[in-house]
């Protein structure tokens, strides 16, 4: 089976690498983003995708817009390829590309379909407070992850797992479900089903305003908040004029008393604790927090080094 990959991120690497050491299949071409500047030295870095395709000798090809490249489909179509294979690609293809392969093209979303559709379906799924998410294989149309689902791949999901623990798990659970849906498309024993499109929900594209935390939620909504933006965009706050990055956060069962506004620091000291609402749950821990111009570090720490004190609120 000969095979062009379309996939720029690391969370499309360990399909890559099953494919390349797939027996069955020949991945003939690599389709990902151009290189772009990154970190605060905006060095130029290649693709994690980019990476492994040319180490392996395989073609890539880097079309800022693939829809607007013609010479990179007609590239695409002499390579007569059996199947298009789809991971966080980040455009959306067009008919003529949907059209190149013989099997058309089949696409790993991380989620289970029909829910979260759109580009961040990892991270909505643990900010909603979802205990559970998994993989869908789909054969891709012209929709955003509205094509036929093939086969799906439940994962738990832990009450302190972030975004990118959950998108390591997904990606490699994802690799194995691939294989399997082209095995059962080679023997003809797949079952593709439409979408309930009633069933259907919408994970949008993140911004750094969704960062801002807002105290006036539970423990539970924050914490979510904290490790479903882990990484990009990552949850601030500000305090006393400056902005604090929460890294790390854990709810805490505790009774906190009417009078105190979300967002006051309840207890300093070997526990950094705030308020929120709620009633069990209405305290939040901070374990770990980035200053401005400064490196990741315990909140304890922070708040010892800052001169904090308990009734400081958050969000003044």
């Amino acid at each position: 089976m000969r095979i062009i990959f379309l996939g720029t991120p690391e969370f499309a690497v360990p399909t890559l690498k099953k494919l390349i050491a797939w027996p069955q299949g020949e991945v003939v071409a690599v389709l990902c983003q151009p290189d772009r500047p990154s970190g605060r030295g905006h060095n130029v870095l290649a693709p994690p995708t980019k990476m492994v395709a040319q180490a392996n000798g395989i073609a890539v090809f880097q079309p800022e817009k693939l829809s607007r490249s013609p010479e990179t489909l007609e590239a695409m179509r002499a390579l007569r390829a059996d199947v298009l294979v789809m991971v966080a690609f980040g455009q959306i293809l067009k008919e003529p590309v949907l059209k190149v392969a013989t099997f058309g093209t089949v696409n790993i979303h991380g989620s289970l379909l029909p829910a979260y559709r759109g580009p961040a379906p990892i991270n909505w799924a643990i900010i909603n407070g979802e205990t559970e998410t998994g993989v869908t294989t789909m054969f891709s149309d012209k929709g955003v992850d509205t094509g036929q689902m093939l086969l799906k791949q439940a994962v738990a999901i832990g009450a302190d797992t972030n975004s990118e623990q959950l998108s390591e798990t997904l990606a490699r659970v994802g690799a194995d479900l691939l294989l399997e849906t082209l095995n059962r498309i080679l023997d003809g024993t797949v079952r593709p089903e439409t979408q309930d499109e009633s069933k259907a929900t919408y994970a949008p594209l993140l911004k750094k305003e969704h960062g801002e935390i807002d105290w006036s939620k539970p423990a539970s909504a924050v914490h979510n908040l904290v490790r479903g933006l882990y990484g990009w965009p990552g949850t601030y706050s500000s305090l006393g004029g400056g902005t604090l990055k929460i890294i790390r956060t854990k709810i805490v069962e505790m009774d906190v008393p009417n009078d105190v506004p979300p967002g006051q620091i309840v207890s300093v000291g070997e526990r950094l604790l705030v308020a929120c609402t709620g009633s069990k749950d209405s305290a939040l821990e901070l374990l770990e927090v980035q200053p401005p111009n400064k490196a990741r570090m315990a909140a304890r720490d922070w708040a010892n080094g800052a001169r904090v004190t308990t009734g400081a609120i958050f969000g003044s």
